[in-house]
């Protein structure tokens, strides 16, 4: 009897022993690689944007530039809802939506089409390497995340060795189009954070397909009213920059990140961001034939090694 009763628990304990610990350590791994699989995915999207802004405002008013594209890809978005059925979040969802359609929509590329008409694709992508610690900033006060002192330290070294860059490469001296790309940092920091919350309760591209068709009431007027009077007069380089930012940039790429963070943590992820202001330079060497320099292949190396150490870091996230 003893036996038997004492055989019961021990086979139980063994039986879950056996198999609930590789399960939750198997999908942790899982986990953490596809965050990292679909962040990285999502910045080479993002990577692009620069250059393909850079070409597309050349030619076509920043503020066009800005809500064609919202516009543009907002009627990607909306039968796309159509068939998935993803209902308008209510309550807190709504307006952490309404945060990432002001943040994301509106205020990151606005400010990032404005700083491309006076500074370079590869500058604004070094400039724009502060994004992780801006993310993890916003992420501390939106989704109530926590890094660790590691963590942080890590982010401060990112950031420095992307300030050093900066600083090497243009003097010391902070222009016009500078501030306007900090500002772009601090508004995709926010919009990752509030897009990031809503990606743990549904997918990705609805977040951002919600947050495009939200914004059409106003995306699309302003976007016919800036149109240019001549569209053929417009290169054709200027019409493929916009049609990346719309497609790609505007869309596509935030299925990837929306989708990795929810994994993740928007905090963690948003180190991935320390990457592109390197393949933004790679792609602005192709596309627009600027140099790159041994100077960046350095300060490429030095980040890509802070990223890795980054992910190691604990990320404490709120329930």
């Amino acid at each position: 009897m003893t036996g038997t009763d004492g055989e019961r628990p021990r086979a139980g304990a063994e039986a879950r022993a056996s198999t609930e610990p590789p399960q939750v350590k198997g999908s942790a791994s899982v986990g953490v690689v596809g965050a990292v699989a679909l962040g990285v995915v999502g910045v080479a999207i993002f990577a692009g944007t620069l250059p393909a802004t850079r070409l597309a405002v050349a030619e076509l008013d920043p503020m066009f530039v800005t809500f064609g594209r919202a516009a543009v890809a907002a009627l990607l978005a909306a039968p796309l809802l159509a068939l998935g059925g993803t209902p308008l979040p209510r309550g807190k969802g709504l307006a952490w939506l309404a945060g990432a359609s002001l943040f994301l929509i509106v205020g990151f590329p606005l400010s990032m089409a404005f700083a491309m008409t006076s500074v370079s694709a590869g500058h604004g992508g070094v400039v724009l390497a502060i994004l992780p610690l801006t993310t993890a900033l916003a992420a501390t006060a939106v989704s109530g995340e926590r890094p660790g002192s590691a963590f942080w330290a890590l982010s401060a070294a990112g950031g420095a060795t992307v300030l050093a860059f900066v600083l090497a490469q243009g003097g010391g001296t902070i222009s016009a189009g500078d501030i306007f790309l900090l500002f772009a940092a601090c508004a995709a920091a926010f919009g990752y954070a509030f897009s990031g919350n809503l990606s743990r309760t549904m997918p990705g591209w609805a977040v951002i397909s919600w947050a495009l068709v939200l914004s059409f009431p106003v995306t699309a007027p302003l976007a016919v009213l800036l149109a240019p009077a001549a569209p053929a007069g417009v290169g054709a380089s200027a019409w493929a920059g916009f049609a990346y930012v719309a497609l790609f940039s505007m869309f596509l790429g935030f299925f990837f990140w929306n989708a990795a963070m929810a994994l993740g943590g928007v905090a963690k992820v948003g180190q991935l961001q320390l990457l592109q202001p390197f393949l933004t330079i790679l792609i602005a060497a192709v596309v627009a034939g600027e140099a790159v320099s041994a100077t960046t292949l350095v300060f490429a190396a030095a980040v890509v090694a802070i990223v890795a150490l980054a992910q190691r870091a604990r990320v404490r996230r709120a329930e």
